[in-house]
């Protein structure tokens, strides 16, 4: 079968290996499609371990079914979670499922930018989405991403009535902005460097766009009677976004810190203004529960988050070099998808 194997952001090799071969409990899928996220982007995170088939965010057909399994069908339409946790550790327990040991050690076999992959049984018992009739494979991409917003917006406490400003309106952002309306914000209000996902950020719910070189405390309190924002959600890893957000939110409010930075970033912080005297939270994400993916793709269903707009190019398998240019460089697109059967 062919791959996009992954040396680099600029050296991306369509390849053959062999298809997976399954056993007990196991599940090989017929990749329909795969989004191209932000980590996938990340050489600082990948180099050291390439060449790699990268690809997480899946659409997908049912083609092999190991013993055992039950639920699931050849022929059926899925998505599925790269990572999944066991159920039962500390961290499962105490409802952190995503800082799970074993949600940190599972993964595809190989990515999702191949034609199948194999999905291992701890997958198939609690990582896998039959897809209503309603989603396509294009949208089941967006699964995995939405179910990282749901339990970042949970974690951040996210309140209807609040005033949310998102900073940076890639993807995440734009999921991020939306998720926001959804759940009753009073006000969305979204930042960005680019101007054409400015642009995308107002089509698709933001009440106010700010270009990032604004000033974006003073842009935030002229549209919201004076005050800053009750929540701020970064989604960009540049230092002066998350700078713009310790001054951008207002007492008793909360941060999230929702996308990486480049490795071995440290932010001063004053201790006492910011968290003893004004009482802000600063909170960070990571991934998403099982329960979230199932969240996510019902709001996906119910068209709550109207995801099939955000799409802006469906690329084949031999052009998925493109879709990294595309994201890496942050080009006029939102949501780039392979589609590994073209």
């Amino acid at each position: 079968m062919r791959v996009a194997m992954w040396y680099s952001n600029r050296d991306i090799r369509i390849e053959e290996v062999p298809v997976p071969r399954i056993g007990a409990g196991e599940l090989v899928l017929r990749v329909e499609a795969c989004g191209i996220c932000g980590s996938d982007v990340m050489e600082w995170y990948r180099l050291d371990r390439a060449p790699l088939v990268l690809g997480h965010e899946i659409g997908g057909q049912v083609v092999e079914v190991g013993d055992g399994v039950k639920g699931i069908r050849v022929g059926d339409r899925v998505s599925a979670a790269h990572h999944v946790p066991c159920g039962a550790c500390h961290y499962c327990l105490s409802g952190n499922h995503t800082v799970c040991e074993t949600l940190r050690k599972t993964n595809f076999d190989p990515g999702g930018f191949a034609e199948y992959l194999q999905l291992a049984a701890i997958h198939v018992d609690r990582g896998v989405f039959l897809l209503p009739d309603e989603v396509s494979y294009q949208e089941a991409t967006f699964v995995e991403p939405l179910a990282c917003v749901l339990r970042g917006q949970r974690r951040a406490n996210m309140r209807p009535d609040s005033t949310v400003l998102v900073i940076g309106s890639g993807i995440a952002g734009l999921l991020h902005v939306q998720m926001s309306r959804a759940s009753g914000a009073s006000r969305v209000i979204a930042t960005d460097v680019s101007d054409y996902r400015l642009s995308a950020a107002q089509k698709l719910g933001a009440d106010t766009v700010v270009h990032a070189r604004e000033d974006i405390p003073d842009a935030v309190r002229q549209v919201n009677q004076g005050y800053l924002a009750d929540l701020v959600i970064v989604c960009t890893g540049a230092v002066s976004a998350i700078k713009q957000a310790l001054e951008s939110v207002e007492r008793g409010g909360t941060v999230l810190l929702f996308a990486p930075t480049d490795q071995g970033v440290t932010i001063p912080i004053s201790v006492n203004e910011l968290f003893w005297r004004n009482d802000v939270t600063l909170t960070t994400s990571y991934a998403g529960s099982p329960d979230d993916y199932c969240s996510a793709l019902e709001l996906i269903r119910a068209g709550t988050i109207p995801v099939k707009q955000m799409i802006t190019h469906c690329l084949g398998l031999a052009e998925t070099g493109l879709g990294f240019q595309l994201v890496a460089e942050v080009r006029d697109s939102i949501k780039v998808i392979i589609e590994p059967q073209r």
